[in-house]
């Protein structure tokens, strides 16, 4: 049970905990931002018609998905040294963070670029636009409301990925919940707070990316604005499937 000196530890050890907060977010957006581009990247090429392009891709996927996280990070922090080349830790964090993850994204990506029917691709064309205007102001828009629910649920496996980044010597949230849990002698106490703190970050990312939902699917007109979901405006009612530019 928690008593007054392990919440008197808690208090000392609360800017510890917070520089640790900042560093698992460094990592967190950091490696969700290169994972997003990579993403694009493989799930594009990974739908690809050429088959070089499309093999290429389907190789680099099943490589980073198909190993384990903390093998990569351990073969970017201790093996790649041996090489020569010694990178940050947090280098190797996002590094490692962004290949495994983005490899998961580019199923995502390519998952919902081929869900968009197939009469949008010939209506843009109908249009005679080229192939990047026709995925970038009919297609991606389209994929991208479709691909938010997922990419959430990747974001927040990727919070509670960083975890693992104590184990290349960065002081993150878990590393400085260990070391209150060392201080206090009690384990439920401090990771009761590492589970509560979890949660938090965890939660702030998925509202964020819940209103990235509403904004994509009110563009389409398939939703209600964040207004009208918190009441401020009434609905409107607006033929669904159009592209708002």
């Amino acid at each position: 049970m928690a008593t007054d000196s392990n919440f008197d530890q808690f208090r000392d050890a609360i800017p510890r905990i917070f520089d640790g907060i900042v560093v698992t977010l460094e990592l967190t957006i950091g490696s969700a931002i290169f994972a997003f581009l990579l993403a694009l990247v493989l799930g594009l090429a990974g739908a690809a018609e050429n088959l070089a392009l499309r093999g290429s891709a389907r190789v680099i996927i099943e490589f980073f998905r198909g190993t384990s996280l903390l093998v990569q990070l351990f073969w970017f922090f201790y093996v790649l040294p041996l090489f020569g080349y010694r990178l940050e830790p947090i280098v190797c964090g996002i590094l490692a963070l962004s290949l495994n993850y983005g490899a998961y994204g580019a199923e995502v990506v390519r998952g919902a670029i081929a869900s968009v029917p197939r009469p949008q691709w010939e209506a843009a064309t109908a249009l005679n636009f080229g192939y990047w205007q026709r995925l970038r102001r009919v297609i991606f828009p389209q994929a991208w409301a479709e691909m938010i629910p997922s990419l959430t649920n990747l974001l927040i496996q990727l919070l509670k990925g960083t975890a693992l980044a104590s184990y290349i010597l960065l002081q993150d949230l878990t590393f400085e919940i260990e070391q209150l849990r060392q201080s206090t002698g009690d384990t439920l106490f401090a990771f009761g707070i590492g589970l509560v703190l979890y949660f938090v970050l965890g939660y702030v990312l998925t509202l964020f990316m819940n209103a990235l939902e509403v904004r994509a699917k009110r563009r389409l007109g398939t939703g209600p604005s964040m207004r009208e979901i918190f009441g401020v405006a009434p609905a409107l009612d607006e033929p669904a499937g159009v592209v708002k530019t």
